[in-house]
Order: structure tokens, then sequence, then C-alpha cells
């Protein structure tokens, strides 16, 4: 474990960590971020949430990158399904930014799904469910979000024909992938993707976004 990996961040080094994907968070939201990396840094050593221990790194590479959203997408209102969300990133991490966003977070594996409850209980979180389910086995209502996100989460295919379903008209989907992902998924008929946008501090790292025009014959 790193030696680090106990240490409180100020909110400078969590200001300065977040700088290069043009984020800049209140004091009370830089609380939230800090309390919240403890949280995950103490889950974390009963099970598997992050192979990441560094708190820096963890503000970079989980908020950071989660956050690097906002400025390519207007998410600061609406409803916002995150598919897989694992340790909450995504999801958690965008309602940390955008206090006013409705969030359902979507996490088959129960411990983890115990864990996104913990700290939405513990950060005061309004506007957050948890649904402890596939997301295949989810049937929401017609337009029940207006944003659909996924980082890390194969099976695109998959996923794409569920938000078809799911987003409310005009929605968009956005997917934290690698490069090599890129070809296959913005070539899925039916959608229309945004130019590709390169992940800061990462080669490989791409975030796309999406919205479903129906099918093309």
């Amino acid at each position: 474990m790193s030696k680090n990996a106990n240490r409180e961040l100020s909110s400078g080094q969590i200001s300065v960590a977040l700088a290069p994907f043009g984020i800049r968070l209140s004091d009370d939201q830089s609380s939230q971020v800090r309390e919240y990396v403890q949280l995950l840094l103490k889950w974390n050593k009963a099970m598997s949430l992050t192979t990441i221990v560094d708190p820096i790194e963890i503000v970079s590479r989980h908020f950071g990158e989660s956050m690097f959203a906002t400025p390519l997408l207007p998410v600061e209102n609406g409803r916002l399904a995150d598919v897989g969300s694992g340790a909450g990133f995504p999801g958690l991490a965008l309602k940390i930014a955008c206090p006013h966003l409705q969030v359902t977070l979507i996490e088959a594996n129960k411990k983890k799904s115990a864990f996104l409850s913990e700290v939405v209980r513990s950060l005061g979180l309004s506007e957050v469910d948890v649904l402890p389910n596939r997301f295949e086995e989810t049937r929401p209502s017609e337009e029940f979000a207006n944003f659909i996100t996924a980082r890390a989460v194969g099976g695109f295919s998959e996923l794409l024909r569920w938000a078809r379903a799911t987003l409310a008209r005009r929605g968009h989907i956005l997917l934290w992938v690698g490069g090599e992902d890129i070809t296959s998924i913005s070539t899925t008929k039916g959608w229309i993707w945004n130019p590709p946008a390169r992940i800061p501090e990462s080669q490989r790292r791409y975030l796309l976004v999406g919205r479903y025009v129906g099918d093309v014959k």
C-alpha cells in the first residue's frame, strides 16, 4: 500500500489534481471529495473497489476523469443513469460536481451497492438511488434518463440497445472507453457521436458522447 494512502487531502491538493480536467470545486464540494476518498480507502481494505490507493491519484484518475464530462456536455440538471457504477465513478463524482443532478446508480454487486449507499448517506447526497441490479434486468419507464453513463463497462452492443429505450428524447450516452473501442462503437447504426475527446493525462482513454437518432436503413 502506498505510504500516502492514509494522508488526508487538502483543498489545494484536490484543486491541483482536478485542474487538468477543467474542474473547479467549491470548498463544500472539495470536502465531499475528501470524505469520499477516505471512505473509499477504508472500504477498499475489505473489498476490491480500486487498485489505486494514493489519494491524489484517486482524485485525478477517478474524480477528474469522471468530472471531465461536465465541460463537454451540460449535465448540471436532469436525470442520469450510471451503469455499472462500481465504486461510484462516474455517477457519484458527477453528482458532487452537479448537485442538482438526479442520479440512479445501477450496480449488480451487492457489496459495491452497499458501499455506494454508505457514500450517499455519509455525504448527505439527495436525489440519488442505488439499484442493486444488472442494467439488462432494469426495466425503467420510458424516457427514464437524460444521460446514461458507463465507465470501464464492456458489452457495448447490449448497453446501446438498452439505452435506446431508456434515454429521453435528445438524451445522450457518455462512454469512457479505450481507443480500440471507438471504431466499433461509433459505427453502431442509429447513433450519432461527437468526436472522441481524449481524457487529460491519458494516452489511451477517451470520452465518447452519443445520441440515438433512429434506425438507419
